[in-house]
């Protein structure tokens, strides 16, 4: 869920690097050359790039539809083919069966039970629909932190080579001792080094 409507929750990363001095046309031409192309009409097994934070089917963000005061909104798509391992197990069953029946055979060999799997595999991913999923993020510019709208560790993966194939830049989870080093002073830092867990229970 994102931030747009409904609950949300996020994980908050720092943004590690310098921006160029023209910072909103460098955004735009690498979101634009980032940004998610469908693979509706092909065999692509994936797909991943950006989207409008409102319209999963806005690839063109026309009038900088992604820019707000010192904030970039953003969402990543990522366009999955999958098939069930129990959908290839029934039909490379029903193949073998098959090819059995037809050589009059009583067993099938190791190798051709691998290329009937990988045959049947390959026909149901080219029948499969592309299941999409969307991410939200809110990047603030100003203090260098972002908002990433899921608690899945995949899109967190995913959102990370994206950002840094994007941008030039890497992101880094803030964990609360991280944000505690960006909040406090030195004199207080050098006791947050000092800390140890304890257990309350």
């Amino acid at each position: 869920m994102g931030f747009v409507k409904g609950t949300a929750a996020f994980v908050r990363f720092s943004v590690e690097g310098d921006l160029p001095e023209n910072v909103w046309d460098f955004i735009a031409e690498r979101i634009t050359q980032f940004a998610f192309r469908d693979i509706d009409d092909t065999y692509e097994e994936e797909s991943l790039g950006w989207v409008s934070v409102t319209n999963m089917f806005d690839t063109d963000f026309n009038y900088a539809s992604y820019a707000a005061g010192n904030y970039v909104t953003l969402s990543m798509r990522l366009d999955e083919r999958k098939v069930s391992s129990a959908i290839v197990k029934k039909f490379v069953a029903k193949e073998e069966e098959r090819i059995k029946k037809e050589k009059e055979i009583p067993k099938i060999s190791r190798s051709m039970r691998v290329e009937i799997k990988e045959r049947i595999e390959s026909e149901l991913m080219r029948k499969a629909l592309p299941m999409p999923s969307v991410f939200d993020l809110c990047w603030n510019l100003e203090n260098s932190t972002l908002l990433f709208f899921s608690t899945n560790q995949k899109a967190q993966a995913l959102l990370e080579d994206l950002f840094k194939d994007t941008f030039g830049l890497n992101i880094m989870q803030q964990i609360p001792y991280v944000c505690g080093e960006h909040l406090l002073d030195e004199e207080d830092r050098d006791k947050l080094a000092t800390i140890t867990p304890d257990i309350f229970v």
